[in-house]
């Protein structure tokens, strides 16, 4: 299936980049000619190459921007696929509707919420011009549901507090699934506001 552009999408440890190389290993099996590629921001691997939290993997090419992925591509190749496709900057939409205006194959992998629950970069423009969108939960790890749908931010056990930076990138020991009822994201400045104002009307 060609000219075709397919997202899997979902919380962290829900299974995203190991769906992503079995679609990938399967086109190998057919003899497609694949390339693979990754945001050289992600540094959970070394190398050039992408992995599951499962241990498998895949060669593949860091590219620093969604451009750099144009110029690597060759109208020999079939099927491209794009891990952790949701830290690429605006660009990366003109480059794949460009790869599946050309007749490839297009599967990309990403978040779609960042640890606020909020959309995450141009994961919303992404996923509404894909033709094909698998969204996958995890295991929540703090109730065990089968439903967790967002990503906890830990910060030395403790959830991450809403103004902490976006992009921390780290494993399972940073980062861990939750389902909407377990998840938390604490607000210091407002509860340090709401305090505030408190001691105010005490004094008054």
């Amino acid at each position: 299936m060609g000219h075709s552009f397919e997202v899997i999408t979902g919380p962290m440890s829900c299974g995203k980049t190991e769906e992503l190389l079995r679609r990938v290993r399967r086109c190998i099996i057919a003899q497609k000619k694949v390339k693979v590629f990754s945001p050289d921001i992600d540094t959970r691997t070394k190398g050039d190459y992408i992995e599951s939290r499962n241990g498998l993997w895949l060669d593949a090419i860091t590219v620093k921007n969604a451009k750099e992925i144009l110029s690597r591509v060759t109208p020999a190749d079939e099927v491209i696929a794009i891990d952790e496709i949701q830290f690429f900057d605006s660009e990366i939409i003109e480059v794949v509707l460009e790869m599946v205006k050309d007749g490839k194959r297009v599967i990309a992998s990403g978040l779609d919420l960042d640890f606020k629950g909020e959309p995450f970069g141009y994961m919303p423009e992404l996923l509404c011009i894909a033709d094909k969108i698998d969204k996958l939960s995890a295991v929540c790890m703090k109730c065990g549901s089968d439903k967790a749908t967002r990503t906890q931010r830990l910060i030395n056990g403790m959830p991450a507090d809403k103004s902490s930076p976006l992009i921390m990138i780290g494993g399972d020991e940073t980062y861990e699934a939750r389902c909407i009822k377990c998840y938390e994201l604490p607000d210091v400045k407002k509860e340090t506001r709401k305090r505030g104002f408190k001691l105010l009307s005490f004094e008054k």
